[in-house]
């Protein structure tokens, strides 16, 4: 279940064998994260981490990659088998007890393609008993098909599971008391109140709403937090919907912080922010990779102040820096699960309507690209010059993150909200205009594979129709 605290328990998993040495390597999987988002960089990650916890383990890496430099390009079985298990099976043991090496997984529901998913859990069990090491891996994850298939395809005694929510029910309690008593006490010292604040009652009204979600917990004291309101006004916000009954666990964690957008407006400004609201955090939450408040207003064509005023109160669901540079990122995924819920359309004024919205950023991409995109882009006036002798800061500066962006993920906006190639339409007339120019920029930005698979999917987009 979303919200059960799944990747606290990772990181505290992963710091508990730090301290003991025992960790060997950990990987935290967030869907609209770039490489974090996708398995690309996952057995190549796990590698570099292991070659560095491991003693002896080096040089057999260093090997591999020598023997193919390109290895990281290649399949996920050859990369586990030549960066992982190649060089652990090799490892010379000096005692008789095995050593434990432990591997961290978060948030494996969160990898994009199912493909990959089940790889990794088809890999890893073969690890068991082909290493001179005591191998344990450690995963979280909602128990999504792909990986409910892929434990159960698993030998029996390979794994162990434990379900969150099927924890008793006095232990959660007893968890979130705690948790929430911690919190709220600090900010009650920060802000001078009374010692007392808040009340028992209230910490068991919190306890009550929260149950089984470590989330609702997190985000009340983000909300209750913020320095710029009152603590006390903004706690009895939060326990005025302990008495909606029909409200769901996540109505009652986001709708408190989302109502304050429309406090006290009329019905016309209400409807004006609502629009808004959609219009840019509907985009923040589908985009394939996070992007700051600078990009997106050259992304969705809007003012930087414009996107910063509808961000200002959210910062209890979203981590927005003041330096408009930074990426702004979900705080948890849960948030996106419930602006885009299906069961929302027509009932609130926060739904956003997913397809739409990646059809409305694939548009804008396509109208960044065209008024972006040219021959040489990067004026280096050398045909043939080999990406290897580009300076880096040279494309960045000539290629802006939002460009970047659109490069990247324009075909995956467009396959989300079920558009293709017609006669005329914009992408027909972008693909006539740009396809070469948008390959050079895939290639200075080192994702040649990738633009054959995005011209493939555009294939079967346009044959579709």
């Amino acid at each position: 279940m979303a919200g059960t605290g799944k990747s606290t328990i990772s990181r505290t998993v992963a710091q508990s064998f730090a301290d003991k040495g025992q960790l060997g390597a950990s990987f935290f999987f967030k869907r609209g994260e770039g490489d974090r988002g996708n398995a690309t960089l996952f057995f190549t990650t796990i590698a570099a981490q292991l070659a560095i916890k491991i003693p002896g383990l080096g040089p057999s890496l260093g090997k591999a990659v020598e023997e193919e430099p390109d290895i990281a390009e290649k399949m996920m079985k050859e990369q586990f088998e030549k960066l992982v298990l190649g060089p652990l099976s090799k490892m010379k043991i000096a005692t008789t007890q095995p050593p434990r090496v432990v591997i961290v997984i978060d948030a494996l529901d969160e990898c994009e393609r199912e493909e990959d998913v089940k790889m990794i859990l088809r890999l890893l069990p073969t690890a068991r008993n082909a290493v001179p090491v005591c191998l344990r891996v450690f995963i979280t994850s909602r128990p999504e098909l792909p990986i409910r298939l892929g434990f159960k395809d698993m030998t029996g005694g390979t794994y162990q599971d434990l379900v969150l929510q099927e924890i008793p029910q006095p232990v959660i309690e007893h968890d979130l008391s705690a948790f929430l008593e911690h919190e709220l006490a600090k900010i009650g010292a920060q802000r001078s109140l009374p010692k007392d604040w808040p009340g028992k009652n209230e910490i068991q009204a919190l306890v009550e709403m929260a149950v089984p979600l470590f989330v609702f917990a997190a985000t009340v004291c983000r909300f209750v937090g913020d320095s710029r309101w009152d603590p006390k006004k903004r706690l009895a916000t939060i326990l005025d919907y302990q008495t909606a009954s029909t409200a769901s666990k996540f109505d009652k964690t986001y709708l408190p912080i989302l109502d304050q957008l429309l406090l006290d407006q009329d019905d016309i400004e209400k409807a004006r922010l609502a629009k808004e609201f959609r219009e840019v955090v509907g985009a923040i939450v589908v985009l394939a990779s996070p992007l700051s408040t600078v990009s997106l207003a050259s992304l969705l064509d809007l003012s930087e102040d414009d996107i910063a005023c509808r961000l200002d109160l959210l910062h209890s669901v979203l981590s927005v820096s003041s330096d408009r540079a930074t990426p702004v990122r979900l705080l948890h995924l849960s948030f996106r699960d419930f602006l885009v819920d299906p069961q929302k359309r027509g009932k609130s004024p926060f739904w956003v309507d997913e397809k739409e919205t990646h059809g409305r950023i694939a548009s804008k991409c396509l109208t960044l690209m065209s008024k972006s995109l040219r021959t040489d882009i990067c004026d280096l006036r050398r045909p043939g010059t080999l990406r290897s002798e580009i300076d880096n800061q040279l494309i960045y500066r000539c290629l802006p993150a939002e460009v970047q962006y659109a490069c990247r993920y324009w075909v995956h906006h467009l396959e989300q909200s079920g558009g293709g190639i017609r006669d005329g339409n914009g992408v027909y007339v972008f693909v006539q205009e740009h396809l070469l120019h948008w390959l050079e920029v895939m290639s200075l930005l080192g994702q040649t594979s990738e633009s054959i698979i995005m011209i493939t999917n555009l294939r079967s987009m346009s044959e579709v129709i």
